[in-house]
């Protein structure tokens, strides 16, 4: 019987070690996908997706190996040092305590063509609850990717009499029967926009140059490379398409992240940075963006700060990146509204300019 005790405990502690060996390799791949550029191994984007299943997997492995006294638990506690600074952009503890009053509102929403409300659901009424429901919130900004309307309808009319408040600047691309783009909204003053074209995408960058009371700034409203996977492609099994299109959408993202910060590198004003990046916060186009500002969300957040509807509160995707010399996040919220696949991203700010006047 001490025999076969004996053989069972070796089988047990190989199976375990195999285990922690695997997630900690799974954990440093994740780290490097930060660093490693798309456009020589993509595949290292998809370790940094997976990382919030593999950071809380990891965190129990771990407390089963204090617990058994395991010698593993050395290397893990090693390979969790790095989440220490990664796990705030997925999850946040507490807001700001006793923050200055906000000056400033934003909002960023991928609207998803209109097309994910209830089955049946008529897109033109789900884009009218859609107006109403962003006019509630009553921001000074607003940003939309992928806004829809059929060519029989005007935009400019369409805006002007759904956002009565606010003046509208967008960028649509046309297809068969329909256009679709992004439109930012403001309350603010106007004195500059443009756009960036991606090139061999329907995705695109619109940027607009704000007066905000004290502070100039220019705006970049988003919508970076989507996966476009097809979900009966996976059904089917179809492992070389579904390759294919992961492997596109994670090379051109940095591509267009570097065109967007061309542009803000010769920008007169510091830029915000919003919209649906396609990535995660754990990768190599985040970390580009983030340079030079602020995630409003680890500044301001409180809980999950996923946005991706279908598979919260793994993938969050939509982000307000803010100029840390201008604005300070003093507030931020996620909506779970049921009108797109994505959630709306609602961040305030406090002007810092205004205290030095």
């Amino acid at each position: 019987m001490a025999v076969k005790k004996k053989k069972r405990n070796w089988f047990t502690s190989l199976s375990f070690g195999t285990v922690a060996a695997v997630l900690a390799a799974l954990l440093v791949l994740g780290y490097l996908s930060i660093i490693v550029p798309p456009e020589k191994a993509w595949f290292f984007t998809l370790f940094g997706l997976l990382y919030p299943l593999v950071l809380p997997a990891t965190l129990i492995l771990f407390v089963i190996a204090i617990v058994r006294r395991s010698r593993t638990r050395l290397v893990l506690a090693l390979v969790l040092l790095p989440s220490l600074f990664f796990a705030g952009r997925y999850f946040q503890l507490s807001a700001p305590k006793n923050a200055p009053d906000p000056t400033l509102s934003m909002v960023s929403y991928n609207v998803g063509l209109f097309r994910h409300g209830p089955a049946g659901a008529d897109r033109l009424e789900l884009a009218e609850d859609v107006a109403a429901y962003v006019n509630s919130l009553d921001a000074d900004i607003v940003c939309l990717q992928e806004f829809y309307l059929p060519e029989t309808i005007s935009i400019d009319s369409w805006l002007k009499s759904h956002f009565p408040d606010y003046k509208a600047e967008y960028y649509m691309l046309t297809g068969k029967n329909w256009r679709a783009g992004n439109v930012t909204i403001t309350r603010k003053s106007a004195f500059g926009k443009g756009k960036e074209d991606f090139e061999k995408s329907t995705n695109m960058a619109l940027w607009t140059d704000l007066r905000l009371g004290d502070t100039d700034l220019r705006v970049y409203n988003c919508h970076f490379e989507s996966y476009n996977i097809s979900l009966p492609a996976i059904i089917k099994k179809d492992v070389e398409e579904t390759e294919r299109k992961l492997r596109r959408s994670i090379r051109e993202r940095p591509r267009q992240v570097a065109k967007v910060l061309k542009g803000i590198d010769s920008a007169p004003v510091h830029s915000i940075v919003a919209g649906d990046f396609n990535d995660t916060p754990l990768s190599y186009t985040y970390f580009r963006l983030i340079r030079g500002r602020r995630d409003s969300f680890m500044r301001a957040g409180k809980g999950f700060g996923a946005t991706y509807g279908a598979l919260w509160p793994l993938l969050r995707l939509d982000y307000i990146l803010y100029p840390k010399e201008d604005l300070e996040a003093v507030s931020y919220r996620i909506e779970k509204v049921k009108y797109s696949d994505h959630y709306p991203v609602i961040a305030q700010f406090h002007e810092t300019g205004r205290d030095t006047k």
